[in-house]
């Protein structure tokens, strides 16, 4: 049985270029040989339409492959957060503008009940209540989960609040 760790993580995973699905695997693989820390769940993977483009863009743009992943840490939050962007950079992953198509994109969306904000790293993920490719496999794997009241209503349950983006095109893969 893996070690457990003292704290709790969330982890987000998407890719819409070179192989997504391997992607993805292969991201929640490394995350689970970082030191100090395991995975302890990860999410189904989900198919998702790009967001955020214009109609031009969006003829040239790959649909995305998302997950997340639980993680078991002894690593503290910028510590897990440099050890992802690590995985992200191993992968190839590039920043040629916002929202670019990305072999891999890593975000720490939650670190047990931590709320920060720094040039580094915010915490709760700023946007993360409004994505359907994060609260789906979410809700997947932490159905009991309630998230912060930072921009949300106090303690909203990620499956409460995934109902209002189901329409964002997302379908979960049967792999």
């Amino acid at each position: 049985m893996p070690a457990m760790y003292n704290h709790k993580a969330y982890i987000a995973l998407g890719s819409n270029l070179q192989e997504p699905v391997i992607q993805v695997n292969n991201a929640i693989s490394a995350l689970d040989r970082l030191p100090q820390t395991n995975v302890v769940k990860a999410s189904s993977l989900y198919l998702t339409e790009p967001l955020g483009y214009d109609p031009e863009q969006l003829k040239t743009i790959p649909d995305f492959i998302n997950a997340v992943a639980e993680v078991s840490t002894d690593l503290s939050p910028l510590e897990l957060l440099k050890a992802i962007l690590s995985i992200e950079n191993e992968a190839g992953r590039e920043r040629p503008f916002v929202n670019a198509p990305r072999v891999l994109d890593c975000d720490l969306l939650l670190y047990d009940d931590v709320v920060m904000h720094t040039k580094e790293l915010t915490l709760p993920h700023p946007r993360m209540h409004l994505r359907s490719f994060v609260l789906l496999p979410l809700a997947e794997i932490a159905p009991e989960l309630t998230l912060p009241s930072l921009t949300l209503p106090d303690g909203s349950n990620v499956v409460e609040l995934v109902q209002s983006y189901l329409n964002q095109g997302i379908k979960k893969l049967e792999i």
